[in-house]
């Protein structure tokens, strides 16, 4: 069969590889149908593997993916049965470290996700354990490929504990952001989107966002702030930009909750006295629990079109390579990148 795999430092091929073995006890096998391209497959193929937690080449990329189930173990759920298509979990914690322990794995010490520490779903069959699929009624496999940003969504709004009326300011609004805008919108909060590029935001508009384009630290606290009536109860920041970053926080009142879900290695200078003297909670983002991943399998259920509207480009299996350079070489360009398999 064919996988297509990351050699090293932006060499992708499309290579004959072995076919799996049939599914043992609690196994599923998976026909990948779509796969979506984010930026931590943009790092492993730019050969920054630290970036991605130490992943090594080769690597078959693909860890947002859906699929069809061919053929089911013994001992698997009822409800998955050929045919049927799937989302992938792709975490894999280890079970025994403190987080695990504590019951959140999604922050273990130890873990490895599809696609990245381990070969993922660029290829023409997968085995997997039962655990990691998750059924999802969706029309277009490329849209089923959106549960698992989706589903740091919703591992950012039960973080942020959002609720219904509640003011929010949402900075980025590329994929993450805007599917933390529709997660929170879903809540019944009020969202606010700010970034740079202003067709970026005219699809939060879409949805239902108030929008402001960034310009400058102060312009947009003072903006935000107007806009939210006084009090900003929540900041959810998904740029990593560090003058964004401490926008959410100048903004947040007190009591707030500031949630990071960007990932960069930018610092930020923040005043420590701000921290204590308004009491925030400074809440990181990673990965989502199993069940959250079943809220986000909801949430694009629910929202098909608006979920399709955030794919910008789609390509051909066989042009991997190509989506992947296309990614990289037009970031304010592209939304969300699929490969149809």
């Amino acid at each position: 069969m064919l996988a297509a795999v990351t050699q090293g430092k932006e060499r992708v091929a499309l290579v004959d590889v072995p076919e799996p073995p049939q599914p043992g006890p609690g196994e599923v096998l998976l026909r990948p149908e779509a796969v979506g391209i984010c930026g931590s497959d943009l790092h492993l193929v730019a050969g920054e593997l630290a970036v991605v937690g130490n992943a090594t080449f080769p690597r078959v990329q693909g860890h947002e993916l859906s699929a069809t189930i061919e053929a089911v173990g013994v001992g698997c759920r009822p409800e998955l049965e050929p045919g049927q298509r799937v989302a992938l979990w792709p975490l894999r914690p280890c079970g025994e470290c403190y987080p695990c322990r504590i019951g959140r794995p999604n922050v273990c010490a130890n873990f490895s996700l599809y696609g990245v520490h381990v070969d993922g779903g660029l290829q023409e069959r997968l085995v997997v354990p039962q655990r990691h699929v998750f059924p999802v009624d969706v029309d277009r496999p490329a849209v089923a490929a959106l549960v698992e940003p989706t589903s740091i969504a919703m591992r950012a709004v039960n973080r942020a504990r959002i609720e219904s009326g509640e003011p929010v300011v949402v900075f980025g609004a590329g994929p993450i952001g805007q599917v933390c805008t529709l997660a929170a919108l879903d809540r019944g909060a009020r969202v606010l989107v700010v970034d740079l590029v202003t067709e970026r935001l005219e699809r939060s508009r879409a949805f239902g966002a108030d929008v402001l384009t960034w310009t400058d630290r102060g312009s947009v606290v003072a903006a935000a702030t107007e806009w939210a009536g006084g009090d900003v109860p929540v900041s959810l920041d998904c740029s990593g930009a560090a003058d964004a970053v401490l926008a959410g926080i100048e903004m947040a009142s007190r009591a707030g909750r500031v949630v990071l879900v960007g990932m960069s290695g930018a610092a930020v200078p923040a005043p420590v006295v701000t921290f204590v003297a308004k009491e925030l909670d400074v809440l990181g983002v990673s990965v989502c629990q199993a069940d959250e991943f079943a809220q986000a399998v909801s949430l694009v259920e629910r929202y098909q079109d608006a979920m399709a509207a955030l794919i910008s480009h789609e390509f051909p299996f066989e042009r991997t390579a190509d989506a992947l350079a296309f990614a990289m070489e037009h970031p304010t360009e592209v939304m969300k990148v699929v490969i149809n398999l």
